[in-house]
């Protein structure tokens, strides 16, 4: 039989969350409107599936945000996935495109790409295409990672008008991104080089990650007729942003559950070790699970003992050392566990992806995306 592993992916819960959010921005659409005296609309919603999905499928997730208004990811070959899933709303490429050759492709797929660099525009004036295609324009507004400087911005922006103009282009956006929105600097400070920078130029504002749309939905609202955009990931997958909320006080569900199976039982002695380099040591007798699974599945190595992890429905703890394919749980909570007892590394009915996380200090956005590629992931709708 296969070794009892598997990641099963809720399509069910990833159109709950992306529902949890679309009523998040829409409450905050109203509250603002019923504040200020204006009228402000929702953001459309770029649904984020970059890295196979956050480790969840591109199929599954088409699937599960099919009520999104659009995709936005970095891979084409995944973008094509989109398509031949049978996506045919809007796709953006949040890194844009990397070789002239790449634009034949977004013309093929209709697809959208983000451009933040001169080169990106002098390969787009170039050559005849079947359409115009679709751009944001990316704002470095002090993250530093991609997109134009502030004070060369105005003149890219305006280059890329002027193809509008001459027909290669047609919508033409602003984008930036967050680096500080699930901290205490916030958001206040890119926010100010974005809207100095962009003031007056025309067509759709693209700004909010995870943390800015569940933190500040307002800054995404709509206050013109060129539209707007926020463009969530972790979150639609059931995980947190934040270091000081979880994803549960937003309504959001895990999207995916890693379950197992104990595969044996030893009975340990006051002092026996247990693992790789002996980091636990047993205060008196205790039964201790052996589970199939390790840092060669995606679970984190430096995961110590602590770690959260349900037996049966009971939560525990890892002992010891993660090894490449196993792990010890204590099972003293759970005595009548033996071989075969199900187990929860994170998911529904386990810890969160985020409580693992943080035992092996880092983020469930690295864990969700580490699930190794031996690990069997089943799609259900429920």
């Amino acid at each position: 039989m296969p070794r009892p592993i598997t990641a099963t992916i809720s399509v069910d819960a990833l159109a709950h969350n992306l529902e949890v959010v679309r009523n998040h921005l829409h409450q905050a659409a109203l509250a603002a409107t019923t504040a200020q005296g204006q009228p402000l609309s929702p953001p459309s919603i770029w649904a984020v599936i970059k890295a196979n999905a956050y480790g969840h499928g591109i199929e599954q997730a088409v699937r599960g945000f099919w009520q999104a208004q659009g995709l936005a990811m970095l891979d084409l070959n995944e973008a094509v996935r989109c398509r031949e899933a049978g996506w045919g709303g809007p796709i953006l490429m949040l890194e844009g495109f990397f070789e002239p050759s790449d634009v034949e492709v977004l013309d093929r797929y209709h697809l959208t790409t983000s451009v933040h660099y001169a080169d990106q525009l002098a390969i787009l004036a170039e050559g005849r295409r079947s359409r115009r295609l679709d751009i944001f324009m990316k704002l470095n507004s002090g993250m530093n990672r991609l997109g134009f400087a502030p004070d060369a911005y105005r003149a890219a922006y305006q280059q890329a008008l002027r193809l509008r103009d001459d027909g290669v282009l047609n919508h033409v956006g602003k984008m930036t991104h967050f680096a500080n929105a699930d901290a205490p600097e916030g958001i206040a400070s890119q926010m100010d080089v974005f809207n100095r920078v962009t003031e007056g130029l025309p067509g759709p504002v693209s700004v909010s990650n995870s943390a800015a749309t569940l933190r500040y939905p307002t800054v995404a609202l709509a206050r013109d007729d060129h539209g707007a955009w926020v463009r969530p990931g972790i979150c639609l997958y059931g995980g947190s942003p934040f270091a000081d909320a979880d994803a549960a006080s937003f309504g959001l569900r895990p999207a995916m559950t890693l379950a197992s199976r104990i595969i044996a039982v030893q009975q340990v002695r006051a002092g026996d070790a247990v693992g790789y380099g002996s980091l636990f040591r047993a205060d008196g007798p205790m039964r201790i699970g052996v589970v199939a699974c390790g840092y060669a599945d995606g679970y984190p190595r430096h995961a110590g003992t602590g770690t959260p992890i349900t037996v049966a429905g009971v939560r525990t703890r890892l002992l010891g050392r993660v090894s490449m394919d196993m792990l010890a749980v204590d099972l003293t909570p759970v005595p009548a566990a033996g071989v075969g007892a199900p187990v929860v590394l994170w998911g529904e009915g386990g810890p969160s992806v985020d409580e693992v996380a943080q035992a092996a200090e880092t983020i469930g956005y690295e864990l969700l995306c580490a699930l190794a590629p031996r690990v069997p992931v089943h799609g259900r709708d429920n």
